[in-house]
């Protein structure tokens, strides 16, 4: 691990992650940011993503749980 600039923690895996930006899930994922934020639009009441401030942060663990569920369905 190490510190940038900015103070923040690099090195650190997405798939060890405990919640992602829009940019990470898009890219981990293997979806569009735009669909990503349209999810979490029809879905206000989901446990999969949070608010902090302005910013969207995508819960890792819950997301694919509720991805698979959508296959499923």
């Amino acid at each position: 691990k190490e510190v940038n600039l900015m103070g923040k923690i690099e090195g650190i895996p997405t798939w060890r992650k405990y919640s992602l930006s829009i940019e990470e899930a898009a890219n981990y994922y293997g979806i569009g940011e735009h669909r990503l934020r349209r999810l979490i639009r029809e879905n206000p009441d989901a446990d999969f993503y949070m608010e902090l401030g302005s910013r969207v942060r995508i819960k890792r663990e819950l997301f694919k749980e509720y991805l698979n569920h959508l296959n499923m369905v």
